[in-house]
């Protein structure tokens, strides 16, 4: 039996990169997924690759109205929700001068109110079943700045501060919330870089490699599985010692 039979997870943002690869674990280990994102072909593609598992729902976290919607689709699809995956979010660098209103607004709106909204329709259904785990992604610069990231970096501090307070609001109802900060990952984000880009990116990390989807995926299943039981309001970096 694995380890996520008779559960259900949501994941935003789940079409490709980190997101894909857990729910293709969920999935291989029992589980059953509900991937949203905005990337309709490729989230489609995942889903007949997962077979009747999982299904997949457009989405913009940042739509209120939306969640809904996805929460009601849930539902109906598994009878419930266990775990949930805010993984959904964007990253635009620029120095505060040159920072757009639209900018910061756009990174707060998917970044910060997508995870806040996840955790306010997401816990209700957990709690019906008694217990749950929600992953909140923030990220390295959601520990320090690296300069030229006010909008990235406010957002991701802000998915911190909100992890510890729903971790909290909801140990009552054996919810928990954690939050984890990955440093250089594969991701398609990465794929516009040359091999020495990447070397020299490889090189300023201390185990002297990028992360992948799977170790992150390692993590974020442990927090989302039983094994995790007594684990609340942590940040944990997975970033090969880059915070060090």
């Amino acid at each position: 039996m694995g380890r996520f039979e008779g559960k259900t997870t949501l994941i935003t943002g789940g079409a490709r990169g980190q997101g894909a690869e857990e729910a293709r674990r969920l999935v291989q280990e029992g589980g059953q997924v509900v991937i949203t994102d905005v990337l309709d072909d490729e989230g489609n593609a995942l889903v007949r690759s997962l077979g009747g598992q999982a299904i997949f729902l457009h989405h913009d976290v940042a739509d209120e109205d939306g969640w809904r919607r996805v929460i009601e689709q849930t539902q109906q699809f598994a009878g419930g929700l266990d775990g949930l995956v805010n993984n959904a979010g964007i990253v635009k660098l620029s120095p505060i001068g040159d920072t757009t209103r639209e900018s910061f607004e756009r990174h707060q709106r998917i970044n910060e109110l997508g995870v806040f909204f996840g955790m306010k329709f997401a816990a209700p259904l957990m709690m019906a079943r008694s217990g749950g785990s929600i992953v909140n992604i923030s990220s390295i610069r959601g520990m320090r700045s690296a300069g030229s990231d006010v909008s990235y970096v406010s957002s991701k501090w802000a998915v911190r501060g909100m992890t510890k307070t729903a971790a909290l609001e909801f140990a009552p109802h054996a919810i928990r919330v954690n939050s984890i900060h990955p440093g250089v990952i594969m991701t398609p984000i990465l794929s516009g870089l040359t091999p020495e880009a990447l070397e020299e990116r490889a090189a300023r990390i201390p185990m002297k490699r990028i992360g992948t989807v799977d170790d992150v995926a390692n993590l974020v299943l442990f927090l989302l599985s039983d094994e995790a039981s007594y684990i609340t309001g942590a940040e944990i970096s997975i970033d090969g010692g880059m915070t060090l």
